[in-house]
């Protein structure tokens, strides 16, 4: 050891300890912007795991319950010997009033969603939206930026795919209002529960982005799971899901609140919902039928990386407009 070293001090270390601390800080700073430190604040008062926990389970419990108290009011009012029935109709969205019902079981996620931020982490519902000025304005950039992406492809399918109509244009107006209000509930409801609770809970225990952003969206894919509908299809409907989940956690740790991810999430469900869809489901209000099946693989297969590039696209032109907040 050379004459001139000596042994650290503990006021050295203590210097240093500061030092490792602020890069720290430092580093997490680098992998959550200020704005998504503020969103996930509210989660840090009570972010303790079994929370989390309890709070999933009282927002399925309540989703379920939500669903049983639809099907017992329709049961009232169609009879007990047409429920089936309608319960059938409901879970395909195949008529437009069944469509509209299946939109409004969302409403019970989004209570759940709320019961257990308020009962469960003891924070106000607000916060799991963010800034009200935030959430609107971000929701009307979403949107705008997904319906001008999207508007050569609408403008490609008319022209060049054999469609076949759907609804009638007047039945497709009368029920336009309401299926706009189910739309809303079921992707912001969606977008409480995942970029909302979950991400915002999450982030407040974990600094890990594999945890707090890619999770949430492994868990969104497998919820769209549904063979039946999507044949040998499904687990790329399910990878193309959870992408699509993962790219609005980004925004949404960018914009510090759901409103991109959400008008994102409404502008592709209008699209996928009210304009074209392939047949198996969702199809009550849809303008036009696709000439193939979700089930079609080798033809879905290069529309779905389309899909994914669009969905890139759109996510790339999101990003630099929230640049510089």
């Amino acid at each position: 050891m050379h004459a001139d070293q000596k042994c650290l001090k503990p006021r050295d270390i203590g210097y240093l300890r500061q030092v490792s601390f602020i890069y720290a800080l430092g580093c997490v700073m680098l992998l959550k912007p200020l704005v998504f430190d503020r969103y996930v604040a509210p989660a840090r008062l009570r972010p303790q795991l079994w929370r989390l926990v309890l709070g999933l389970v009282l927002l399925f419990v309540i989703y379920i319950l939500w669903m049983g108290a639809m099907a017992g009011v329709i049961g009232l009012a169609l009879g007990a010997s047409r429920l089936e029935e309608a319960l059938g109709a409901i879970g395909t969205g195949s008529t437009p009033a069944s469509l509209i019902l299946l939109l409004l079981t969302f409403v019970g996620m989004a209570l759940g969603a709320f019961a257990a931020a308020r009962w469960v982490h003891k924070r106000p519902v607000a916060t799991l939206f963010g800034p009200r000025d935030i959430v609107l304005r971000d929701f009307a950039v979403g949107f705008g930026i997904f319906a001008l992406v999207a508007l050569p492809g609408i403008i490609w399918f008319l022209a060049t795919l054999d469609l076949t109509r759907g609804v009638a244009w007047n039945v497709w107006l009368m029920f336009l209002p309401l299926a706009l209000v189910g739309l809303l509930i079921q992707t912001g409801a969606e977008e409480l529960v995942f970029r909302g609770y979950m991400q915002q809970q999450l982030a407040a225990r974990f600094a890990s982005r594999w945890v707090w952003m890619v999770l949430p969206s492994v868990i969104f894919g497998l919820v769209h799971y549904a063979p039946e509908e999507m044949g040998g299809s499904v687990w790329m409907i399910v990878f193309l899901t959870g992408a699509f989940g993962l790219l609005m956690a980004d925004l949404t740790a960018r914009s510090g609140s759901i409103g991109m991810a959400w008008g994102l999430h409404f502008a592709n469900n209008l699209f996928a919902i009210l304009l074209f869809t392939t047949g198996e489901a969702l199809d009550g209000l849809a303008l036009y039928r696709l000439p193939f099946s979700a089930s079609d693989t080798e033809t879905i297969l290069p529309l779905l990386g389309l899909d994914l590039l669009g969905m890139l696209l759109v996510w790339a032109i999101c990003r630099r407009a929230l640049r510089g907040r």
